[in-house]
């Protein structure tokens, strides 16, 4: 049997808000060795934790990111309010140098850093590589840049950052000319765009499958080629991947 490495989605969404250091830490002590996040910048370029284009799901405001002061976004709760009730009404926004801080006491923990279109449009692909390399400086060796931006990942590549993933929403996109000039170390792929069978391995690439929680399906998409599968539900699909192997 293969056994798929899962990755921590924006950390633990099925019981944390996402993309918050609770939320990360808490997928670190269910077993996650491998964690994604998403990253867009304030009004004062400070790099946050964040993947809506706007604030109300998550903070029940409206606006975007982009329109507010680092300061002003912290005193928002990150309470995910319509799932968690007032549960999480003091987590607030987590700067991405936070993420360094929880790596560096982590160092078997290898983090996949999406950089946000939204802030690729606001602020240009030059301001967030160098904002997420001062935030990450500490732990670059366990980053790896990914994006839907092709052309921010080309940037990456010649200023020097050792690895990257594409995003893609559809299986036919990977065999785009600017990904295969790209070469990633690694392709993110949306499950519902995947054929129904087949072999699913790209040379010279890992393949990561974004939404999965459920344990059989991870297990199909890893005997078909996929190295990763990426979840919302890090420590059930651990641990019912781990009974599943046991009994097989």
């Amino acid at each position: 049997m293969v056994i798929p490495q899962l990755i921590a989605h924006r950390g633990y969404p099925r019981h944390f808000p996402e993309n918050t250091l609770i939320g990360l830490e808490a997928a670190i002590t269910a077993g996650a060795r491998f964690i994604e996040v998403d990253v867009q910048v304030s009004r004062d370029r400070v790099p946050v934790l964040f993947h809506d284009r706007n604030l109300k799901r998550l903070c029940g405001v409206g606006g975007t990111v982009h329109d507010h002061f680092y300061e002003e976004l912290w005193r928002l709760p990150v309470a995910e309010r319509e799932r968690f009730g007032d549960r999480f009404k003091d987590v607030h926004i987590t700067r991405l140098a936070e993420l360094g801080h929880l790596l560096v006491r982590h160092p078997e923990v290898t983090a996949f850093v999406e950089l946000k279109r939204a802030s690729l449009e606001r602020f240009g692909i030059d301001t967030l590589l160098t904002l997420a390399r001062r935030s990450l400086k500490p732990v670059l060796g366990q980053c790896v840049l990914i994006s839907y931006s092709l052309e921010a990942l080309r940037t990456a590549r010649d200023k020097g950052w050792l690895r990257m993933g594409a995003v893609i929403d559809h299986w036919n996109e990977r065999e785009q000319k600017q990904i295969t000039d790209l070469r990633p170390e690694y392709l993110f792929c949306d499950v519902e765009s995947l054929p129904g069978d087949g072999d699913l391995r790209i040379d010279g690439t890992k393949l990561a499958v974004f939404e999965v929680t459920d344990a059989p399906l991870a297990l199909t998409l890893a005997a078909r080629g996929a190295t990763f599968v990426e979840t919302f539900a890090v420590g059930e699909m651990i641990r019912e991947i781990s009974r599943l192997a046991e009994t097989s």
